[in-house]
């Protein structure tokens, strides 16, 4: 005997055995465009299918949180253990970083690009489990729209958001956001987070120069869609819980941690963005399907590409402190699975220079500023011994003095000997005698530490993985940075 089957029964079937690879597929005997019959014993199992599948679904995480460090390679995290080392102990006691330890993720991207990635295409990897080039924003080698992790976590019913501490359309989160054939079509992919549908209920980041325009003001269109807006970290206790929100707190990318009025402002605005969309799924009086949260330290990079190791590792302990308070989030909320991971290495960074044993993170930790405030301060100021004390907090040696001044005197025609030209196009905005005394600061620091570099650019070596909370154990071992969204789109139901 044969049975007819419903639209919905039918549209189950359909549905759990395309999503069931390890199902036997169904084979449908269709007499006309408006009846198909199966026999009784494939109707259970699609029964048993759908079941399965509805079991599956309620063991995935109810919570995903992908973290990214841009540009931190294995060296960054090898060098924040011995930065945050207490000194008063025998042993050097392990960071966040190396509790969570479970594997390594080669970086390539598509052949066209060769081995060494850029963070466009190793973000669109992440995001999308596609290979592209690079410069490419969520779309494939041919520029073809690639579906995001955050946008199908969005179309399961979860909250989503993303906080970066760069400007909020960079290619990281715009690799989760958007599609588009360049990451330097800045105001196109600002755009496109109205014009192409809101993927996310949260954004925190930078984004002045790119949101608000003389040809178009993005957040009065963001705050006609229903949108909170806030422009300071002051303001972040007072988001209405029923809103969904826009923060941008700089004209492009937030100042540097150690310069920043928080130094923690990564962990600060990953903590409130979290309850925050607790609080909107709450609100929606819905299935509490969870959320899906993008979390970039995006400045990580930066430091790397500027050889500027006394930032890297203040970002370092920003994330680090981010990652803290996530572990503390995942223990009264066991359904949230956390995975942490760069998309490539920056600098060619090393702990030891010119063939000499040691590296001296001390003399990090003691800094206060920023190289580029340290330089802004030497150019406005008579360079002293007294001042480069209070900026450096150590003594400078009359070499170290004599290298300063050398170079405050550096004219625009007598750069070319002292300065990177390829680096001077990233700072039009300074002088060259500062840019210079930026190099020399950085050159101090370094000798001063130890410390090393081969590049201004991305390197091809593999970077680490870091997981914990429900289902970790997946990314254990070597992977692809591919896999590691393919893993999360399984995770997410799909």
């Amino acid at each position: 005997m044969k049975l007819i089957l419903s639209a919905v029964t039918f549209a189950l079937l359909s549905s759990s055995c395309s999503m069931q690879s390890t199902e036997n597929d169904v084979t449908l005997n269709t007499k006309n465009n408006s009846e198909r019959h199966v026999e009784p014993h494939l109707v259970n199992m699609a029964k048993n299918s759908v079941n399965k599948r509805i079991a599956r679904t309620t063991s995935l995480p109810k919570n995903i949180i992908m973290v990214v460090g841009d540009g931190m390679g294995p060296a960054y995290t090898s060098a924040y253990r011995y930065y945050n080392d207490n000194p008063s102990t025998a042993t050097i006691e392990q960071t966040v970083f190396d509790r969570h330890l479970t594997g390594s993720s080669s970086t390539y991207p598509a052949a066209i690009s060769g081995v060494v990635t850029d963070s466009a295409a190793s973000a669109t990897a992440l995001a999308t489990g596609v290979k592209s080039y690079n410069g490419a924003i969520g779309v494939d080698a041919d520029k073809n729209k690639v579906q995001t992790v955050l946008e199908w976590a969005k179309l399961q019913g979860k909250k989503t958001g993303v906080v970066v501490t760069s400007q909020i359309n960079h290619a990281t989160p715009a690799s989760y956001l958007a599609h588009n054939e360049s990451r330097k079509n800045y105001n196109q992919i600002a755009d496109s987070y109205l014009d192409d549908g809101v993927q996310a209920d949260l954004y925190f980041g930078g984004g002045w120069h790119y949101f608000i325009r003389d040809d178009r003001n993005l957040v009065n269109e963001f705050q006609q869609a229903g949108f909170h807006y806030l422009d300071n970290y002051q303001d972040l206790a007072t988001i209405p819980k029923n809103k969904p929100v826009l923060g941008l707190f700089a004209d492009v990318g937030l100042p540097a941690a150690i310069d920043d009025s928080d130094p923690q402002r990564l962990a600060t605005l990953s903590k409130r963005a979290i309850h925050h969309l607790i609080d909107l799924q709450k609100h929606d009086q819905a299935k509490d399907n969870g959320f899906f949260m993008l979390i970039e330290a995006s400045q990580i990079d930066w430091a790397g590409h500027s050889n500027d190791i006394n930032n890297a590792m203040a970002e370092m302990d920003d994330l680090a402190k981010t990652l803290e308070y996530l572990e503390h989030f995942v223990k009264h909320h066991p359904d949230t699975l956390v995975v942490v991971t760069a998309d490539h290495s920056t600098g060619g960074f090393t702990l030891g220079a010119k063939g000499k044993y040691a590296w001296q993170p001390a003399v990090l930790k003691s800094l206060t500023s920023s190289a580029h405030s340290i330089a802004n301060t030497l150019y406005t100021q008579k360079i002293t011994p007294a001042l480069t004390e209070k900026l450096f907090k150590f003594s400078l040696t009359d070499d170290e003095l004599t290298l300063l001044k050398a170079n405050k005197k550096i004219t625009a025609d007598q750069k070319k000997s002292i300065v990177n030209p390829t680096k001077v196009g990233k700072h039009k905005h300074l002088a060259v005698p500062e840019f210079a005394l930026q190099l020399a600061v950085k050159r101090i620091i370094d000798q001063r530490s130890n410390t090393g570099w081969t590049s201004g650019g991305h390197t091809a070596v593999d970077v680490p993985v870091f997981a914990f909370g429900k289902h970790s154990s997946h990314f254990n071992g070597l992977q692809d940075n591919t896999d590691i969204a393919k893993k999360l789109f399984k995770l997410l139901g799909k």
